[in-house]
């Protein structure tokens, strides 16, 4: 086993969250690693499409966008994380487009924002549909102009508290490597992949997503919530066979499209919350309204032909291209669809510095839980990850020093 010079903070994930708390650790003067099992651009939050949410348009506001969280809950959520994650909605922005990362903006140089299911003020912001990709490609320019230590493929397997604060060993091409730290965050993600497998189902999430951090976390005290709450992306593709497990962007139905079942009737509010989507169409095609896919699959149309042309051509060029490639054009007939698996909404609990229940362990994104409650709004899993990812650098950063 070998051992590595001790930091201040050690960040365990590269996606969205990991990054921000990296990044933000580093600018609070703190010595800086972030340990990834893969690469540092393999994550789920580069995958994400559809969006981050933000209230940075006319008529809107942080307590409104606070509100439409925890009615999308049914009040589950935790009212602190909650007002941290609005509130710092507007300066996350700001600080990601300081990064490099343009959002889409409308001929006066306003922000082009969409109303997502659940919200009820347009407040979603993309880059095209690769939000996701362009947020951690800002994030991860930052991370890498800086002087952190970038432990690419390197599996956290255990955790322990240390004299200088916490001891994390690593798996490195089958070698142990001990990392000391003063203060560690976790940053790996849910659960929902390897939960995917199990249960034999398709998953939206990248095959990193296998909640080991998590299981690591709980055996060392730390609580947890809602582990029992798994999320349905409601527009699972189902057909072609190369698209089933594609998270159909749900800006398709915040531009127009709207679901349909076998007679081309409208059966649910398609901008309603994702579980009341997701729900929803899973009973139309249990009760026998749905369609069947060539290959035997449950699914109901998602009827994008409704969208207009210019919003697709620049809000979904993404999506466009993997269908037209796979030989259907959404935007000449409706798509088939049917829920998948996709987030982790509970998770390990976290105070509004997004320090867990032990001291000095901070988490942030899916692997924590409490802000989404157990039904979270779509656009917000982006934010989250900045918003907690920010405060969880700067707070461990701040612990460390003391």
């Amino acid at each position: 086993m070998s051992a590595r010079p001790g930091y201040d903070v050690l960040v365990i994930g590269s996606g969205a969250a990991g990054l921000s708390a990296a990044v933000a650790a580093t600018s609070a003067g703190a010595r800086v690693a972030l340990a990834t099992k893969g690469s540092i651009q393999a994550n789920n939050s580069s995958k994400a499409q559809g969006g981050i949410q933000a209230a940075v348009g006319p008529g809107d506001s942080p307590e409104q966008h606070a509100a439409d969280v925890m009615k999308s809950s049914r009040d589950t959520a935790n009212p602190l994380l909650v007002a941290a994650l609005a509130g710092d909605g507007p300066g996350t922005i700001a600080w990601l487009e300081e990064l490099g990362c343009a959002f889409n903006r409308n001929p006066d140089g306003s922000y082009r924002v969409a109303r997502a299911g659940g919200a009820s003020q347009p407040r979603l912001l993309q880059v095209g549909d690769r939000t996701g990709h362009a947020m951690t490609k800002a994030l991860r320019d930052a991370f890498e102009a800086g002087v952190s230590a970038s432990l690419q493929n390197h599996a956290l397997v255990a955790l322990e508290p240390s004299a200088s604060g916490w001891r994390a060993t690593l798996e490195a091409d089958g070698q142990l490597v001990t990392v000391e730290a003063a203060t560690v965050v976790l940053a790996a993600g849910g659960r929902c992949f390897a939960e995917a497998q199990q249960l034999g189902i398709l998953s939206t999430n990248h095959p990193n997503a296998t909640g080991e951090v998590t299981r690591i976390a709980l055996a060392l005290g730390a609580e947890a919530r809602d582990l029992d709450c798994l999320q349905y992306h409601p527009n699972g593709g189902s057909w072609p066979q190369t698209m089933q497990g594609y998270a159909i962007p749900e800006t398709t139905r915040a531009y127009g499209a709207v679901l349909l079942n076998a007679a081309r009737e409208e059966f649910c509010d398609s901008l309603g919350p994702r579980d009341v989507v997701a729900e929803a169409i899973v009973k139309e095609c249990a009760e026998g309204r749905g369609l069947t896919t060539p290959d035997g699959h449950p699914a109901v149309l998602l009827d994008t032909t409704r969208i207009p042309k210019e919003d697709a051509e620049l809000s979904l060029p993404y999506m466009l291209r993997r269908f037209r490639g796979a030989g259907i054009d959404p935007l000449e007939e409706p798509l088939l669809t049917y829920p998948v698996l996709h987030y982790q909404n509970g998770g390990l609990v976290i105070d509004e510095r997004s320090e867990t229940t032990l001291e000095g362990l901070y988490a942030a994104g899916e692997i924590a839980g409490g802000t989404h409650g157990r039904n979270r709004m779509m656009g917000n899993s982006l934010l989250e990850c900045c918003v907690f990812g920010r405060r969880a650098g700067r707070a461990a950063a701040e612990k460390a020093k003391a």
